[in-house]
């Protein structure tokens, strides 16, 4: 009986014992919370995550021929995502492509100027024409000297004479048609073809980009969050076809109180903790605060009364292993000892950032 008794007392003791070195444990934690959520050098804001989206659009309406990724998929800034038939723009810049060609001939023939064998035959001709005129004269003469002698009637000297300033005339067109081959080209006509040939290469460079326009690539790293269009469907500038999220940097939507507000900067480093990771510290930096007060809005929880206004701070986090996710909740972390960067600083680059 005694044994049981003492076996009792044993047991309360240990309880006893286990009840104090637990109060003595909770204590010692709410103390180092309360130590840690009061130090001045430190302010905590709570947010979620936010991220951003890009609606991609082609530049260009025709039926889409394939789309290369699915919903979920990470892709590369440039990586082609999807495009459209492109049948008739082709046709279109093989057209244009012609034109061009063509028009650079014309051109190469006016600046060439006129060939030589084109001028040695003008001047034959002239030769030829002044051997007339020359014959036109002396027939002319004769006849006319036959008229005194009544040997030749006046309307032979009349045709003679006609015969005469004819090749007279023959001769004279000679002479400009040679000294219009020598001097070659007008160079407003070689002007006029060069406007020309600029007119046809914007010609294919349009046709060029248009066929281009119907590629759609990838503006930045991300994700694909929703496949809007599908094969087939008819695209449009004004139309959707994917949704592309930006994971790297994402972004903490918090509120700072306006007590806090005059020890805040823009490029402040701060660090980033979730409920899901809770031993991973992201390294992040404060990228925008806002101008304009407004009251706490009530999904955020701050130790402050809900009915104070506060100041939406946007606190930028790098997001390498994809990790952190939209609506997540946040806590940040900013000490308030560090220096306040000047103006114009540089926004970090998130490769040469990591998660600890």
């Amino acid at each position: 009986m005694r044994n049981k008794e003492a076996m009792k007392m044993s047991i309360k003791k240990v309880v006893i014992v286990i009840i104090v070195l637990l109060s003595i444990l909770a204590i010692t934690l709410f103390w180092r919370g309360s130590h840690n959520e009061n130090d001045a050098s430190i302010l905590r804001l709570y947010g979620n995550i936010d991220i951003r989206e890009a609606q991609l659009t082609f530049n260009s309406s025709e039926h889409i021929a394939k789309i290369n990724v699915q919903e979920g998929d990470s892709v590369k800034k440039g990586q082609l995502l999807a495009h459209l038939h492109t049948e008739l723009l082709e046709a279109q810049l093989a057209e244009a492509e012609a034109a061009l060609l063509a028009q650079k001939q014309v051109v190469n023939k006016l600046e060439a100027g006129n060939r030589k064998e084109d001028i040695l035959k003008a001047q034959a001709e002239l030769d030829a024409a002044r051997a007339r005129a020359k014959a036109a004269l002396d027939s002319y003469r004769r006849k006319s000297a036959l008229l005194k002698k009544r040997l030749s009637s006046p309307d032979d000297v009349e045709n003679a004479r006609s015969l005469a300033d004819a090749a007279d005339a023959q001769m004279a067109a000679a002479i400009q048609t040679l000294a219009l081959l020598k001097a070659g080209p007008r160079q407003e006509d070689i002007a006029q073809a060069r406007a020309l040939l600029m007119a046809r290469e914007a010609g294919v460079a349009l046709a060029r980009q248009r066929l281009e326009d119907t590629n759609l690539y990838a503006p930045a790293d991300g994700v694909i969050r929703n496949r809007i269009l599908e094969v087939g469907d008819m695209a449009s500038p004004q139309t959707p076809v994917l949704t592309l999220t930006f994971v790297n940097p994402v972004w903490v939507r918090a509120y700072a109180p306006e007590t806090k507000l005059g020890k805040l900067a823009p490029g402040m480093s701060v660090d980033v903790t979730t409920d899901s990771f809770p031993d991973k510290v992201y390294k992040g930096w404060i990228g925008f605060i806002s101008p304009t007060a407004e009251f706490t809005p009530k999904n955020v929880e701050t130790p402050e009364l809900r009915t104070r206004l506060v100041y939406q701070v946007r606190v930028y986090t790098c997001n390498a292993q994809n990790e952190l996710r939209l609506g997540m909740p946040a806590t940040v972390i900013i000490p308030l000892n560090q220096a306040t960067p000047e103006s114009g600083y540089t926004t970090p680059d998130c490769s040469k950032q990591g998660s600890h």
